[in-house]
């Protein structure tokens, strides 16, 4: 398995989060509601690991149909759900810069919880600080586990998806997805 890096924030990282929006874009717009740039990465100031979270909104199963098939198009490899209901994952071409993609239906708790927990992080910098603090040390333990760097995460972002009101019963959900991952 690969080691797990946590960089300090790059002030690049929305600048590849545009360009890989540019590329993408004009081949979904029309299908899709949005493009988001979600993750550590999309957090001024959060240490990441160095790789792109990307969700494009759909507000059907059709139009998700018909944006996985743009995608493939364009080179990425559809990887299903990987047992996250409503998020369809996909493998990047190997031209590309690293980033997740993903296709989400608008109001699944797939995305509720990526946009939650990124503007939460975002209007925190407190929270981003411990947060980026707490992926570091994970990382330096479980430097190859990421099944157990991800485990060590769950809490605290299950915390901070508490306090902005998320229901006991989506915790459990998302509690439950991250395993999976």
């Amino acid at each position: 398995m690969k080691k797990i890096i946590i960089r300090d924030y790059d002030p690049a990282w929305p600048s590849m989060f545009d360009s890989l929006c540019r590329f993408i874009w004009p081949h979904i717009m029309g299908q899709a509601i949005c493009i988001e740039h979600v993750g550590s990465t999309s957090v001024r100031g959060l240490a990441a690991k160095p790789v792109i979270d990307i969700d494009i909104i759909v507000d059907s199963q059709e139009s998700s149909s018909s944006v996985i098939k743009s995608l493939e198009n364009l080179g990425y490899k559809h990887l299903g759900d990987l047992g996250i209901a409503d998020r369809e994952a996909f493998a990047q071409p190997s031209t590309l810069s690293d980033h997740n993609l993903y296709v989400c239906r608008n109001g699944s708790l797939a995305v509720r919880n990526h946009l939650a927990l990124r503007d939460i992080l975002r209007s925190r910098p407190d929270s981003a600080v411990e947060y980026g603090e707490l992926k570091k040390k994970l990382a330096r333990r479980h430097e190859r586990d990421m099944d157990a760097y991800v485990e060590g995460k769950t809490k605290f972002i299950l915390g901070l998806l508490k306090d902005s009101g998320f229901t006991q019963l989506e915790l459990s959900n998302i509690s439950g997805a991250n395993k999976k991952k």
